[in-house]
This record gives structure tokens, C-alpha cells and sequence, in this order.
């Protein structure tokens, strides 16, 4: 991609003003010629060798909350690395603890050139079709696939209603890590009426508010970030501040339950988190999202759901019917050029001038406005400014809208659920009816506006 990530000393990707800082002493380049330091100045190079892999692994270990489930579930798992690096550690990880789990062959291999596919992406189904064919052939029940650096993962889950394979959004498969997550820590009793106050679910605003229903079922507080990663990893970053400065003087060696208790006791715990692309973390020695561990969580909940007798999709179903069917649609616009910038620009600055009052005929109820920079998060703290605007309508649905910091495009983030109690047969073709009007509706204003 011709560019790099920046991490800071806690392993989490910069924020302000550290961000600000790098950039402007890039911006002190004038060429791509420079004069070394001298010898007693320059800083050294240290490769680590595969022992740290081991230190890696054992210590994700220790995220497991049910280890005995391996042992008495036949549950099968297919995983494709897509041509990546995450073979090194997922594949000994996971079959040390007793999963049985299988590799596709003709993209174990690491190669740039990702000869298999069209693209790594986990998030593009044709990326899983070989895996989703061998686990046809195994007859598993879950495929899992992580992108090339290992920091996202894709999955199938297998229908045991038509015996075929389907495959699952980021956002589906966050909820279900995130209800595994606060259900087996209150089950086991890690999480209790006397500690149940420090606990987080930290996602972003535009992954889907079903995880926020889920935390809140439970008790565990669920507090929205920005879009990135690097925001949910402040929120660690703060929570191991609070610690006492004595207690937390050997943070970085201890072990997962070691930290639990002292963030249970002084801080805040960080039970799971996520966003809606994607990724995931349910740890916070690791300050970035994390398919490594992602992988060996949904492992872990798929071998406890075999232990009795349900597949991942079977549970995804009864969260919906707990809490309401849930519906998140992603859309963008693309335009390119300079005069594509400029139109995204003008866009964006319409909607800050002149929200819609109402939109697919419902009311506009609230809308929260990012880019002033003066909201705040569910912990008080503020939000930076950023170009993203969300409405939420009267009918319980609402749409984010953002300009991509990346690409020409601007982004669209659309959400709608029904009630809770309804089967879930019954409230999807509703649910994304609805959904799908509010996008023509958003189409047809942004064609408004941009006349």
C-alpha cells in the first residue's frame, strides 16, 4: 500500500498528539537521500526469534474460559491463513488445546502474490471458497479465515437446518463472541455482583448496537468509540492507568488473571470488543485487533455450543430472538478525482448545515454531530472531532454517515431491528425491507443535495 502503521510504546497505533507529532517530522523531509547518525547514536535492530511465538501463544492461553470443552466436542474447524501469516500461531495454538482443526494446503504457503484468490480479504466471500469446499468434504462445522497480516478473520458456520455452509458478517460474528464472552464469565464467576460495575464492552459507534443490547443484558457497560482500532486501544491504555502505579509497575508480566483482578478491583475490565470490519479483541495485552485471538475464542465457543448440541448459527438465531432481530447495511458512494474530493467535501458539510428532518418517512429524532468535537462518551471522555454524522429515526432506525479517510468514497452505515420475542423467520424480510427502503431514501435525498 506504499504506507505504514505507527505504533506507540504500549503496542497500540497512535492517537493524538503522538500522531501529529510523526507526521509533522515527516513533513520535515525534503528528499529521499539522508545523512546517517553518528555510530554512538544510531539505535539497534533486534529480530525475535520463534521463542516469542511460544510466549505469544502461551499467553493467549490464558484467554481461554472453558478449556475442557475441546475435550469433550467433536467439533471440527477448517482454517485458511489466505496465503498469510497466521498458520505460525493459530494452527499450533489451536491444536494444542485439543481442537481439531485442518489447514487448506494450496494456501498455507505465505506468498504476496495470493495466487488462490482474487483478493486476501476475509470480508469478500470467494476469499473462503476453498475452505468452505474441504469443509464440505470433512463435513466440519466452522470455517475461519484471517487476512494476510492476521488481524481480521472471516468465518462459515455450517446450517444444520440445510447442511450448508453460510457466512457470517463481522458484525454477526462479533455479537456472538460478545454474548459467549459476558455469558461464560457471569456463569463462571469471574464476573459477580461485586466487580460486575468495573467491567466495559468497548466497540465503535458503527458496529452494530446489538452488542450494546447484549452488555447491558448482562450488566457490563457498553461504551462506543470512533472508527479504528486505536480508540478502543486508548480505552485499555487509560484502564491500566488507573491501576495503582505500584500494583501495575510488572503489568506487562503478568498473567491474564493476574490483570483481570486488578482491573476487576481498581479499573475497569475489558470483557470484549470489536468493530463492524471484521476485527476483534478480547484481550488487552495485545493493544490492536487480533485474529489470533479472535480465532481461538470462536473455537472455543463453537466446541461449547457442540457440547450441547447447538451450532453457532442455531445460537446466533435465539440472540435474535432474545433481543430482536438485527439488521447493519454498509454502503458507499464513490467519487473520484479532485472533483470527486470536492463533492465528498460539500456533502459532508450539507449534512452539518442541513440535517434531513426526516427520512423513508420517519422522523428525525436525534442527531449527533461528530465533527464540532464536543460530544463525549459513555465514560465522560471526550470524543475527537471527526466528519461523521448519525441520525436516528422515530421508527428505531438510524444511519451513520462518514467520508473515508482513505479512499473516494463516503460511507454509509445503516441500522434497523425488530422486538424482541419474535422469531427470527418472522422479523428478518421486515427488518431488511426496511432497511433497504431507508438506503433508497438516503439515495434519493443525497441526489438532493448534491444538485
Amino acid at each position: 500500500d506504499n504506507g505504514f502503521k505507527a505504533y506507540f510504546n504500549d503496542g497500540a497505533q497512535l492517537i493524538a498528539p503522538h500522531d501529529k507529532a510523526v507526521i509533522a517530522e515527516v513533513n520535515k523531509l525534503t528528499g529521499d537521500s539522508y545523512e546517517a547518525l553518528p555510530a554512538e547514536q544510531q539505535g539497534s535492530l533486534r529480530v525475535l526469534d520463534s521463542s516469542f511465538d511460544s510466549v505469544y501463544i502461551e499467553r493467549l492461553k490464558g484467554i481461554v474460559l472453558r478449556p475442557d470443552v475441546f475435550g469433550k466436542a467433536s467439533a471440527k474447524v477448517v482454517y485458511t491463513n489466505l496465503h498469510g501469516t497466521g498458520k505460525r500461531c493459530i494452527v499450533p495454538m489451536l491444536k494444542s488445546i485439543g481442537c481439531q482443526v485442518s489447514t487448506v494446503a494450496a494456501q498455507d504457503v505465505q506468498d504476496g502474490r495470493f495466487p488462490t484468490v482474487a483478493s486476501p480479504n476475509p470480508e469478500n466471500a470467494p476469499a473462503l471458497d476453498m475452505a468452505i469446499a474441504q469443509a464440505d468434504a470433512e463435513q466440519a462445522d466452522l470455517v475461519i479465515a484471517t487476512d494476510p497480516d492476521c488481524d481480521r478473520m472471516g468465518i462459515a458456520v455450517r446450517d444444520t437446518a440445510t447442511g450448508k455452509m453460510q457466512l457470517l458478517t463481522g458484525n454477526q460474528t462479533g455479537c456472538l463472541l460478545a454474548w459467549y464472552r459476558c455469558m461464560s464469565m457471569i456463569e463462571l464467576g469471574l464476573i459477580n455482583e461485586s466487580n460486575i460495575a468495573h467491567t466495559v464492552l468497548v466497540k465503535t459507534f458503527v458496529t452494530s448496537p446489538l452488542q450494546d443490547a447484549i452488555a447491558s443484558s448482562y450488566g457490563i457497560a457498553p461504551v462506543n468509540v470512533l472508527t479504528g482500532f486505536k480508540y478502543i486501544a486508548a480505552k485499555l491504555g487509560k484502564y491500566e492507568k488507573a491501576i495503582p502505579e505500584e500494583l501495575r509497575r510488572d503489568y506487562r508480566s503478568l498473567s491474564e488473571a493476574e490483570t483481570r483482578a486488578l482491573r476487576l478491583q481498581y479499573s475497569k475490565y475489558f470483557v470484549f470488543g470489536g468493530e463492524e470490519s471484521y476485527g476483534y479483541l478480547a484481550q488487552d495485552f495485545v493493544r490492536d485487533k487480533d485474529a489470533n485471538a479472535a480465532a481461538l475464542c470462536l473455537a472455543e465457543m463453537n466446541a461449547y455450543l457442540a457440547t450441547r448440541g447447538i451450532g453457532l448459527l442455531e445460537c446466533l438465531n435465539n440472540i435474535y430472538k432474545q433481543f430482536g432481530y438485527y439488521k447493519e447495511l454498509g454502503k458507499s458512494l464513490v467519487m473520484e478525482g479532485a472533483d470527486g474530493a470536492a463533492k465528498i467535501a460539500a456533502l459532508t458539510q450539507s449534512y452539518i448545515a442541513n440535517p434531513p428532518a426526516e427520512m423513508d418517512g420517519s422522523k428525525v429524532v436525534n442527531v449527533r454531530d461528530f465533527s464540532a468535537g464536543t460530544l463525549v462518551d459513555a465514560e465522560g471522555d471526550p470524543i475527537p472531532a471527526e466528519k461523521m454524522l448519525f441520525f436516528d429515526l422515530a421508527d428505531g432506525r438510524s444511519f451513520a454517515v462518514r467520508p473515508s479517510g482513505t479512499e473516494p468514497k463516503i460511507k454509509y452505515y445503516l441500522f434497523a431491528h425488530g422486538e424482541p420475542g419474535v422469531d427470527p423467520a418472522e422479523a428478518r424480510p421486515l427488518v431488511e425491507a426496511g432497511i433497504d427502503a431507508l438506503w433508497k431514501a438516503i439515495e434519493a435525498d443525497v441526489a438532493v443535495r448534491s444538485c
